[in-house]
C-alpha cells in the first residue's frame, strides 16, 4: 500500500478546504503537512464526536497524547491499540489510523508533528472536561491558540524545515486563530444544539466577527510576507475561504455553498497558473 496516496485519499474525504493546497505541495513537504493535518484531524474527530461523552473524549485524547510522547523513531504497529480498545466501532477511520499518519512525515520533522499533536490532544482533553465553557476573551484566546494558533506555529516550523522560510510567529498564531474564529461562527448554531458555545459571556455574533477580522488582518500580513513558493500557495486557499465565509455569514448566509468554495479555489488555481 502507498501510504502517501492513501493519506491523500483520506484527506480528500475529510477536508474540502485543505485537500487541494496539500495535494499541490512538493514531495517531502506534502508528506509532512499531510501528516500534521491528518494527525490533528484524528484528534479533532474525537473532540467533536456526537456519541462520546466528555470524560471518554478526554480519556481517548490523553491516551493518544501519551503514546505520541513515547515516539523515538516511530511507533509499534499496536502502539495506539490499547488506548482505542473498546471504542473501535465508534471512532472514524481517520482517528483509528493515527499511527499511520504519524509516520507519514519525513523522520527529520516527524517528532515536531508528534509534539504538536500530543500538546493539542492534551488541550482538547482539558476543554472537553470543561465542556468548552468560554467565559472571557482570554478563554477564547486560550482555546483558539490551543486548537489552531499552535497549528500556525507548526506550519511556520514546517516552512523553515523545508526551505528556510522565516515568518513572524505572532502573525502565524493569528493565521490559525483567525481560521478557527471563522469556524466557530460558521458552526455556532450546531454547537448550541449540543450545549456548547465558544462565545464569551455577553458576546454576540458581531463581537466574534470583529475578533475574527482582527486576527485575519494579521493572517493577511503573515501570508503576504511569504515568498513565492509552496508555503504561500498553501496558505492562500484556506485564508481566501475564511474571508469568503466571513463575508457570507455577515450577509446572512449560513456558510459558503459548495459551488462558492469551488469557485474560490478554481479562481486561485487559475491565477496561480498565470503567475507561474
Amino acid at each position: 500500500m502507498d501510504l502517501r496516496q492513501d493519506a491523500l485519499q483520506i484527506l480528500k474525504e475529510t477536508s474540502r478546504t485543505f485537500y487541494i493546497p496539500i495535494s499541490i505541495l512538493p514531495s517531502n513537504l506534502q508528506e509532512a503537512v499531510a501528516s500534521a493535518y491528518l494527525c490533528m484531524r484524528a484528534i479533532d474527530e474525537i473532540e467533536d464526536h456526537a456519541e462520546l461523552d466528555n470524560t471518554t473524549k478526554a480519556f481517548l485524547l490523553r491516551n493518544i497524547s501519551q503514546t505520541l510522547q513515547t515516539g523515538v523513531d516511530g511507533f509499534a504497529v499496536d502502539a495506539f491499540h490499547l488506548g482505542f480498545q473498546g471504542y473501535e466501532d465508534y471512532l472514524p477511520e481517520v482517528s483509528l489510523r493515527v499511527r499511520e499518519w504519524s509516520i507519514l512525515a519525513p523522520e527529520t520533522i516527524a517528532p515536531r508533528i508528534w509534539d504538536a499533536t500530543a500538546a493539542m490532544a492534551d488541550r482538547m482533553a482539558f476543554w472537553a472536561e470543561r465542556n468548552w465553557q468560554v467565559e472571557t476573551e482570554s478563554d477564547l484566546d486560550s482555546y483558539t491558540f490551543g486548537v489552531a494558533g499552535a497549528v500556525g506555529l507548526l506550519l511556520s516550523d514546517l516552512w523553515s524545515w523545508y526551505d528556510g522560510t522565516q515568518t513572524n510567529r505572532t502573525e502565524a498564531i493569528a493565521f490559525g486563530r483567525g481560521l478557527q474564529a471563522v469556524n466557530i461562527l460558521r458552526n455556532h448554531g450546531e454547537d448550541l444544539t449540543r450545549g456548547v458555545s465558544f462565545f464569551p459571556t455577553g458576546w454576540d455574533v458581531g463581537d466574534l466577527q470583529k475578533y475574527a477580522r482582527r486576527n485575519l488582518v494579521l493572517a493577511d500580513r503573515y501570508t503576504n510576507s511569504l515568498p513565492p513558493g509552496p508555503a504561500l500557495q498553501f496558505c492562500q486557499i484556506p485564508l481566501a475561504l475564511a474571508h469568503g465565509t466571513l463575508e457570507a455569514l455577515a450577509s446572512g448566509k449560513e456558510k459558503l455553498s459548495r459551488s462558492d468554495v469551488y469557485a474560490l479555489i478554481e479562481n486561485f488555481m487559475r491565477l496561480n497558473v498565470k503567475a507561474v
